[in-house]
């Protein structure tokens, strides 16, 4: 009483630096034994704060209103494109599902470092993918961030996350969850830590022995088998090359990249419409 003012607020402050961190406050509680002797010349002053109390938060609840009102009317009006169609119609499968899960922006941004070009681990014509590790799973992952103005991209996108998070098997990239927020388009897959097939046969990594090179076709064989003829549908991938041939930690085969992916009916054959 005799340091602080009558009226005090009181706030919470947290910092890492340089480094992104999220922090909640889960539970906070407040007490006082302070008492407060009230003369009858601060019975107006009173009166007016009881006014203002009321006043003001029920001036604010009717301005909310109005505001929710028009956004709801607008959104309710708003010229749905097919993509937004997509999207919704993406977003209540899978969180109704328990397959891949929906990170925030913040998430994966905390994940790679702001998306810094020291995690980049390559460059595609619709995005690139960093590397980027997850607190909350404490797993490593690569992050595929599609470029916000292809609208190729993000049709690809959508197919990707559609086909690859309803499929399960040893040589297929696990879809790890997936990120749109305004127009942030994001897939998160498991991590390989020997890259692509492409880096091996033509870049600067090892050379592959004759063995690793006969288990890799085996697996990427496997894994068509399974797209083509053991699932319920048949996918056909389209787009198999040495760059979406990844490998694990084991020089074990995992085949990615489900953009250009087509599902059909197993009834229909090998018949697609259209080049890829």
């Amino acid at each position: 009483m005799t340091v602080l003012p009558e009226w005090v607020m009181v706030g919470f402050s947290a910092a890492t630096g340089q480094y992104v961190e999220r922090h909640t406050l889960q539970h906070w509680e407040f007490g006082s034994s302070l008492t407060v002797a009230e003369d009858t010349s601060g019975n107006k002053a009173r009166n007016v704060r009881i006014v203002v109390s009321i006043v003001v938060p029920v001036g604010v609840l009717i301005a909310g209103t109005i505001i929710a009102f028009i956004i709801w009317w607008r959104k309710k009006h708003a010229k749905r494109t097919p993509e937004t169609t997509n999207l919704t119609s993406m977003n209540d499968d899978l969180e109704r599902g328990a397959g891949p899960r929906r990170f925030s922006y913040t998430d994966l941004a905390s994940a790679t470092n702001n998306f810094s070009e020291q995690r980049k681990l390559g460059e595609g014509g619709f995005g690139a993918v960093y590397r980027g590790y997850l607190n909350d799973l404490d797993v490593e992952v690569a992050v595929k961030r599609i470029s916000s103005g292809s609208k190729q991209g993000r049709k690809e996108y959508v197919t990707e996350v559609k086909v690859i998070s309803q499929l399960r098997h040893r040589n297929l990239v696990q879809l790890v969850g997936w990120c749109h927020d305004k127009n942030d388009f994001i897939l998160v897959y498991e991590f390989m830590p020997n890259g692509s097939l492409d880096s091996h046969l033509f870049g600067r990594r090892s050379a592959l022995t004759w063995s690793v090179r006969y288990r890799i076709s085996l697996g990427l064989a496997s894994a068509l088998l399974y797209l083509h003829e053991e699932w319920e549908q048949c996918v056909v991938h389209r787009d198999i090359k040495s760059s979406n041939v990844m490998l694990d930690s084991s020089f074990n085969v995992k085949l990615g990249d489900f953009g250009l992916a087509k599902l059909m009916d197993h009834e229909l054959g090998p018949k697609t419409t259209g080049l890829a």
